[in-house]
């Protein structure tokens, strides 16, 4: 057993067990890969399940060196467990929901490629008083459904995708609750509603 880590040795970047957080970041890297010509079909496919099939972050590495993310020998480092607080929400040709009594933690990373994500905070508890949404959406839609009184600043990228936020509350004090929305939006789009509880999240929902 030549590959046998030695618990009793310090176990470098490289050698740490990848996490599904670790996984997330990479595979929005390569989403974006793919819908900016950098990978083909095909090589998006491959990637995707060399990812889901690595154990460690040093055998992530490889999959996003020749893109232009960071510098491949930094890219181990930088690829870090996830610490607490923070949730992974994945939509990839399907859709994801959150809704109800659930717990916002400080970062919720909301990734689509070809899906839909709807986050009702209607009746969610926040961590804390900022919240952060970091959007990594590709060919998808984020909708959100908040309560009266909630603030929500926007400072995502759009790149031919959009951000519509005309029908939240308007009175409302900067000292507010507060989701902060960042990231990227790639030929998708986030709204977000101010609702309030028992009322229908969207127009068209039923």
């Amino acid at each position: 057993m030549g590959n046998a880590v030695n618990p009793a040795q310090p176990v470098g970047p490289a050698q740490m067990r990848a996490s599904d957080a670790d996984r997330d970041r990479v595979a929005a890297v390569l989403t974006e890969a793919l819908a900016d010509g950098r990978l083909t079909p095909e090589e998006h496919a491959e990637r995707l399940d060399a990812l889901y099939a690595a154990k460690t972050l040093g055998e992530l590495a490889p999959l996003t060196s020749d893109l232009g993310v960071v510098p491949a020998a930094a890219l181990a480092e930088d690829l870090r467990p996830s610490s607490e607080g923070a949730e992974n929400i994945v939509a990839v040709f399907a859709s994801a929901e959150r809704s109800g009594r659930w717990l916002v933690e400080p970062r919720t990373n909301a990734s689509t490629l070809f899906g839909s994500i709807s986050l009702d905070l209607r009746e969610a508890v926040l961590s804390q008083r900022e919240v952060v949404v970091q959007c990594g959406l590709v060919f998808g839609d984020l909708k959100l459904t908040l309560p009266p009184g909630v603030r929500v600043v926007n400072r995502t990228t759009p790149i031919f995708g959009g951000v519509d936020l005309k029908k939240l509350d308007s009175a409302v004090s900067p000292d507010a609750p507060t989701v902060r929305l960042t990231g990227t939006v790639i030929f998708s789009s986030v709204s977000a509603r101010t609702r309030a509880p028992g009322e229908k999240k969207f127009p068209w929902s039923r």
